[in-house]
């Protein structure tokens, strides 16, 4: 590992990671086969594990490689998932969420993965980690399925905060073309900002504003700002980053998991209603096997928290290990990208700020 950069003892080149493993709806399980599954396909994770120890050490096979690889510390506390925040900021601490995220802060980990109360989690991540310097409002970027080559586009504010005026616009903006330049690999990605229809007039004044703020600091910024898209654009391959506030993100991502989960069910139930459907399903699986998981929401599982000094993401509660599996093969590329100092580097408030908002491309 480079100067400055978190390490285990003895485990040069390891992508250590910190998971609240208590806060899943599935139980604690699940969060263990997740942890086996990606240490299988990437031999250099490493985790930090908080929760009960006892339960921890009874889910984990002592001569396993799961074990070989993963530190248990103990936390008193689990934050409930019905916990409202600002509880959580007076009784979180010593929380297995709480303890997760003090390890990015302290250095030890490059990454924290919990399954709990997304609300009770921003809010201990503001509080442990703090606003980067030039951030508002932090944004939850997720991962939503379309058709472009990578086949996902970064949709953000997903619902850390239901408000967003222009300067947290182009803020998402900058912090989501760093996201997709980091977890895809691209080099000039495409920003639309979502509006009720592509044409100038329309949608509110701070999209008006946001617009044209977006636009001045595209070319600095290093990438490509395509202007207003609408709904129908979100799955397409015309943008790679899709930027609204969070009331607006949060019911969109809803929309979009009810209606893939919809879609799905009416297939079982169409290919289930006759003999005839039965057999057509057999020479039809593979098409349809490729289909499921291109709109399986498990497998783009993880919402990032941006705006941070460190990185969080948020796995959805309900997951199984793989949408669990998924949120960890997030962080590590994420990790191992550097991508939590290339964001700061970004986002960093610099002398031209105040006048093209323009940031140097990381």
């Amino acid at each position: 590992m480079s100067a400055g950069d978190p390490a285990v003892p003895g485990a040069s080149g390891d992508i250590v990671l910190s998971i609240d493993a208590m806060s899943g709806e599935r139980g604690l399980g699940e969060v263990v086969r997740g942890l086996g599954k990606s240490l299988a396909e990437n031999g250099r994770l490493r985790y930090i594990l908080h929760g009960d120890a006892d339960a921890l050490r009874s889910a984990i096979r002592a001569s396993s490689p799961l074990a070989a690889r993963t530190e248990i510390r103990h936390a008193a506390s689990v934050v409930p998932m019905d916990e409202k925040p600002s509880r959580a900021l007076r009784s979180g601490q010593g929380s297995s969420m709480w303890n997760a995220l003090e390890t990015v802060k302290s250095g030890e980990s490059r990454v924290t993965i919990s399954c709990g109360n997304t609300g009770a989690l921003m809010a201990l991540a503001m509080l442990v980690l703090r606003k980067a310097p030039g951030v508002n409002r932090p944004a939850i970027a997720v991962l939503w399925p379309s058709l472009n080559r990578s086949g996902y586009n970064v949709l953000l504010d997903a619902g850390a905060d239901i408000r967003a005026d222009a300067e947290d616009l182009l803020r998402y903006a900058q912090m989501g073309a760093s996201y997709a330049r980091n977890a895809f690999g691209l080099r000039r990605p495409r920003v639309g900002l979502l509006n009720v229809g592509v044409e100038e007039h329309k949608g509110r004044p701070e999209l008006h504003e946001a617009t044209a703020l977006i636009g001045a600091a595209a070319p600095v910024g290093d990438f490509e700002y395509i202007g207003y898209v609408e709904g129908s654009d979100m799955a397409s391959d015309r943008v790679d980053v899709i930027v609204t506030d969070g009331f607006t993100g949060n019911i969109a991502l809803k929309t979009g998991e009810g209606t893939a989960g919809m879609i799905r069910g009416l297939l079982r139930e169409a290919f289930a209603y006759s003999s005839l459907s039965r057999i057509g399903a057999l020479f039809a699986y593979t098409s349809l096997q490729r289909l499921s998981k291109r709109i399986d929401p498990r497998r783009a599982n993880g919402g990032v928290f941006l705006g941070l000094n460190g990185t969080v993401i948020k796995s959805h509660g309900s997951a199984d290990a793989t949408g669990i599996s998924a949120a960890i093969k997030l962080g590590a590329t994420l990790a191992e990208n550097g991508f939590a100092e290339r964001l700061a580097a970004r986002i960093a408030p610099t002398p031209a700020a105040g006048q093209a908002h323009g940031m140097a491309p990381t």
